[in-house]
């Protein structure tokens, strides 16, 4: 099967944002419009605490009849009537910029922050296509895997579940995703860190190892988080708080709790940065 690929031409600076995700789409780009700061457009009322039929966290996106963008990364699309359809027009209007779904369209995003983690994958990591960006540099590989942030200093992986901002097509020839960039997430340490031996119940057990209690714990702030109406970062940070105390002191979290946490906050429009931001204080202020 022939693989996807950007636009393989620059866009005059005079065209709008909308002009830009429709060349994007009819290349199969999956795109959807972000606010100023580089955020996805928050969920809608008809689409809090997924009352559209969305399934948790949007990994799966349910049989949504919303017509706005609302469902962040799960909100890309290329279709044409809809990217031009109404329920779009104003976030097209408001838009500071445009952006895509790697994982849609079969890529991977290595984003690399600052001069030490361009150095970093110009001495590790195949050369492949290559686009400035404020701080950095996305790398662009063929192929799709997990994204993960902070898989080490000032490197972020951008792939399925995730978006990355559209900055242009970029220098080079595309290479395949190697098997240093998988590893990567791989191998990437939980940053999830007990501060003390597991609490031990009557019977010798931690009970938050129990996988029922860990399992509605997490569903629970999901939802405080999905049905937030406002103060989103507030709410965010409480909720890793409540997360962080109730089951961060046995050890029994993981990446893949912490990953399903930022998924919901990121439904709200909440970036991959704050997400981090906002874990790292909670642990902070609990002494972890």
């Amino acid at each position: 099967m022939t693989q996807p690929t950007l636009v393989p031409r620059a866009l005059p600076h005079q065209f709008t944002h909308l002009t830009t995700a429709l060349d994007l789409a009819a290349h199969g780009v999956p795109v959807l419009p972000l606010r100023a700061g580089k955020v996805p457009f928050g969920n809608c009322p008809a689409c809090s605490d997924n009352a559209c039929g969305g399934r948790p966290n949007m990994k799966t996106p349910g049989p949504c009849d919303c017509p706005r963008p609302c469902h962040a990364w799960a909100a890309a699309t290329t279709d044409h009537a809809t990217l031009t359809g109404p329920g779009w027009a104003s976030a097209w209007r408001q838009a500071g910029a445009v952006a895509y779904h790697p994982g849609g369209t079969n890529l991977t995003v290595v984003d690399l922050d600052d001069a030490h983690a361009i150095a970093w994958a110009r001495a590790t990591l195949p050369a492949t296509r290559a686009v400035p960006t404020t701080r950095g540099e996305h790398w662009i590989y063929r192929g799709s895997m997990q994204s993960a942030n902070a898989v080490r200093l000032g490197v972020d992986i951008k792939s399925t579940m995730s978006y990355a901002r559209w900055l242009g097509p970029g220098t080079g020839t595309m290479a395949p995703l190697p098997h240093t960039v998988r590893a990567l997430v791989a191998s990437k340490p939980s940053p999830v860190r007990p501060i003390t031996a597991p609490l031990p119940t009557a019977d010798g057990e931690c009970r938050h190892r129990t996988p029922v209690f860990l399992e509605r714990g997490i569903a629970m702030a999901e939802q405080q988080i999905t049905a937030a109406t406002s103060s989103v970062h507030a709410t965010v940070y409480r909720t890793f708080l409540a997360v962080l105390s109730t089951h961060g002191g046995c050890g029994c979290l993981t990446d893949t709790h912490m990953q399903r946490l930022f998924a919901a906050a990121q439904t709200k429009g909440e970036t991959a940065r704050h997400c981090t931001d906002a874990w790292t204080n909670a642990l902070t202020r609990l002494g972890m």
